[in-house]
């Protein structure tokens, strides 16, 4: 039975629907930090480059920690990880609304807090991404994940929206304390709903580099996650022009204040909740690259009427059609890649996602808002807007997709380990041989079978990958890799999915009769 698109089904578990609540208000106040910072840079400072920069402060943190973060939330309590962070980011908030509100808040002060706010967020947001999940069963993930969406890009609504009245009425101090509450209650979630704690297992713990590269090199060998990482690269990057330049597009565009500011927001925020509500039945039915190329086009020409509308309803209107497709596409992008990686990397896949699109959000913001600067306004959101434009023609080389259950699935290693006496873990490297002895005529099938066999030993952790005939014995091949150290290579056997082992049963199917593989570790030793 194919499960329901309807984005309420996983919000009948209890823990999940108090995860997303506390999720939703902890959102509401980073999008009232983030507005009442811009507004305040721009009433500082007038300039569109450090208005811009809020955005970077918020968002480059992501491109600096989030992947280490990912390491850290595979591999130790995710706990303690989001709520250590989360104390540090009340402190930050505190000390924010402390020196605005005493009037020691001069830019720089403000850009320093704000990066060390989203510094922290970017520790804690793959272990809570991986975390909320955890109550819902797994067909029902693409529901949970656009959920979360919906609460986000709600409280994109909400946020900015309170922090404009909150500002034109008290000032940007007293939407920092707002802050400090929002973050509490956030810590409050972790607290009561835990995340599941890590399977027990014998093999030795990865170290935080050695977990790093085991994440990039698992998404440069993964053709499914690297074409994800790549669309939702260059949308993010063309795309945050218009969410930095907002604050300008409401002061010399409309003439309009720091309400106006928020009202834009809260119209992007509308829009996202309202195409959040439809998504999963637009996916079903349109499929992934469809939903992208429509976003691409719609944002585009949002980002051109922005660029030369000076009309505040049909801006307005135009925003809620731009947050529409944001949510429409980001949400697709991060539904097929949480849905795409295996559990033992799920978190680092999804800090990868995050490096991608925010990273590529945070310098893309500092860019056009340089842009702005030197070459003006709506120059730099036509450039924008053309450049979304030409992201279409990614879908050839990069397609969309979402992995099925068995290419995600951990399945048992294929053989035993035979070895007279085990390395310490961190012995190595480690060269390991399969040989294979194959019926005669069948050379080409048999390589073209185990070449693809190439990706999976790479993306679970081999450095080197190469198939070897052997000229005594033509019917004789041998498979070689190399892996780093002892540890990387038990942590490669246990990576395996059910669809590697699989591709190992064809290849297997070329063997002479009576003939089995056999397979042979080699330590390095000088």
């Amino acid at each position: 039975m194919t499960p329901s698109p309807s984005i309420w089904s996983p919000l009948r578990q209890p823990a999940f629907r108090g995860l997303w609540l506390c999720g939703a208000v902890f959102f509401i106040g980073a999008g009232m930090q983030t507005m009442a910072a811009a507004w305040l840079m721009v009433e500082l400072t007038g300039s569109s480059f450090l208005a811009a920069l809020v955005q970077t402060a918020v968002f480059l943190p992501m491109f600096l920690l989030a992947l280490p973060a990912g390491v850290l939330a595979d591999t130790t309590d995710r706990r303690r990880l989001i709520s250590g962070a989360l104390i540090a980011q009340v402190v930050a908030c505190v000390l924010l609304a402390g020196l605005v509100l005493g009037g020691w808040g001069g830019p720089a002060t403000v850009l320093f807090l704000v990066f060390v706010c989203g510094c922290c967020t970017a520790v804690l947001t793959p272990a809570w991404n991986s975390s909320v999940i955890d109550p819902v069963p797994r067909d029902e993930w693409p529901q949970a994940i656009t959920a979360i969406g919906i609460a986000y890009n709600a409280a994109r609504a909400i946020g900015p929206t309170l922090a404009g009245l909150l500002f034109a009425w008290m000032g940007a101090g007293w939407v920092f304390v707002v802050t400090v509450f929002t973050t509490a209650v956030m810590w409050e979630s972790i607290r009561r709903w835990p995340p599941k704690a890590h399977p027990p297992s014998r093999l030795p713990a990865e170290r935080l580099w050695g977990g790093t590269l085991s994440g990039l090199r698992f998404a440069w060998h993964s053709r499914i996650i690297l074409a994800q990482l790549v669309r939702v690269m260059a949308y993010s990057a063309a795309g945050s022009a218009l969410w930095a330049l907002l604050p300008v597009i409401a002061q010399r565009q409309l003439g309009t204040g720091a309400q106006g500011f928020g009202l834009l927001m809260g119209c992007m925020g509308t829009g996202a909740v309202a195409s959040g509500l439809v998504i999963g039945r637009l996916r079903s039915r349109f499929g992934l690259d469809a939903i992208i190329a429509a976003a691409c086009v719609a944002f585009s020409a949002v980002m051109l009427l922005a660029a030369w509308v000076r009309v505040p309803a049909l801006v307005y209107a135009a925003m809620a059609v731009g947050g529409a497709a944001w949510m429409a596409a980001m949400s697709t992008f991060n539904t097929a890649t949480q849905a795409s990686a295996p559990p033992w990397v799920r978190s680092r896949a999804v800090a990868l996602h995050i490096v991608a699109s925010l990273g590529a959000f945070a310098i893309g913001s500092a860019f056009w808002g340089a842009v702005s600067d030197i070459a003006g306004l709506t120059t730099a959101l036509v450039a924008a807007g053309a450049l979304m434009a030409a992201g279409l023609l990614l879908a050839r080389p990069f397609p969309l997709r979402v992995g099925g259950a068995h290419e995600v699935t951990q399945g048992t290693p294929w053989d035993e380990l035979f070895v007279e006496a085990e390395p310490s873990p961190e012995a190595g490297p480690v060269a390991v041989e399969v040989g294979y002895r194959i019926r005669s005529g069948e050379d080409k099938a048999f390589l073209d079978t185990i070449s693809q066999m190439k990706a999976p030993r790479r993306r679970d952790g081999a450095t080197f990958w190469r198939i070897y005939k052997d000229l005594g014995e033509p019917s004789r091949y041998v498979e070689r890799f190399i892996v780093t150290s002892w540890a990387d290579y038990l942590h490669q056997r246990a990576r395996a999915t059910v669809a590697d082992h699989a591709l190992e049963v064809e290849v297997r199917t070329f063997l002479a009769p009576g003939e089995s593989a056999h397979m042979s570790h080699y330590i390095a030793e000088r």
